[in-house]
């Protein structure tokens, strides 16, 4: 028996970036039949250069909290006709598992997602792509934008500097410390052992800052037998994979997998 029955999709950005990488997606769902939408963040609407220019002294973003971002997300899931199909990808993966955990939607999948709590986080790759966000010793009334450098690394690793250059112009923007803080809190528990909507969690073998065994054991930690739960990697997947050319393979299966559910 189907039970993924809406045909509506919420996408779920991540940090770092704007949360225009979802546009083609959406344009992609909506010509399957699906309404789609992708809410920016809270102080994060503009262009990637417009936000920028407002580093570091952005309070309003460096402020916002991760409880803030997971309640507006979900107040916006809540006006909406029916409970929808969530899609996040990063930091909005981990949202979505949390929304999912919250009983707000008929379905998740989580792309690349940080992992929530109590899934500890230790590979070294992570650590070295992401510890700079934590802000330690710096003042959190200031945002952080990702270096070029950095994006090489944890984002885009393995594609030409012209595209790694050209991504970040399009897709970077100031970051707040406080919300990647909050990914060490309670504020991002999930029980693992409560029954839940079907789930399915995506990774890639090149990812850097969310690696494929992170990914790995965040599947593992879900002790649900009654629900279901799915797990996908994808060979030679960077964590840009939401705009790489090929990332209609990722669009594809996820749909493939809607439609078996």
């Amino acid at each position: 028996m189907k039970t993924i029955d809406s045909k509506t999709v919420v996408f779920v950005t991540g940090a770092f970036v704007t949360h225009k990488g979802w546009e083609p997606w959406k344009e992609y769902f909506e010509s399957k039949g699906y309404t789609t939408y992708n809410p920016a963040w809270p102080h994060k609407e503009g262009t990637a250069k417009e936000l920028r220019d407002k580093a570091p002294n952005d309070i309003p973003l460096a402020r916002l909290t991760l409880t803030e971002l997971i309640d507006h997300y979900a107040n916006f899931i809540k006006q909406l006709p029916e409970k929808p199909i969530i899609i996040g990808h990063s930091l909005g993966g981990m949202i979505t598992q949390i929304l999912i955990n919250k009983g707000l939607g008929v379905a998740g999948i989580a792309i690349h997602p940080v992992p929530p709590q109590p899934v500890i986080p230790y590979e070294l790759s992570f650590l070295r792509a992401g510890y700079k966000v934590l802000g330690l010793f710096t003042s959190l009334d200031k945002t952080y934008t990702m270096s070029l450098s950095d994006w090489q690394y944890a984002f885009t690793n393995g594609m030409t500097l012209e595209e790694q250059k050209k991504s970040w112009e399009e897709n970077v923007i100031p970051e707040s410390k406080t919300v990647a803080r909050g990914g060490l809190t309670s504020a991002a528990k999930v029980d693992f052992k409560k029954p839940h909507v079907p789930l399915l969690i995506v990774s890639g073998s090149t990812d850097n800052i969310i690696p494929a065994s992170m990914n790995l054991r965040n599947f593992k930690a879900y002790k649900t037998p009654g629900s279901v739960t799915d797990y996908k990697e994808f060979k030679g997947k960077n964590h840009f994979v939401l705009s790489l050319p090929t990332w209609k393979e990722e669009a594809d299966y996820i749909l493939d997998w809607i439609d078996r559910n």
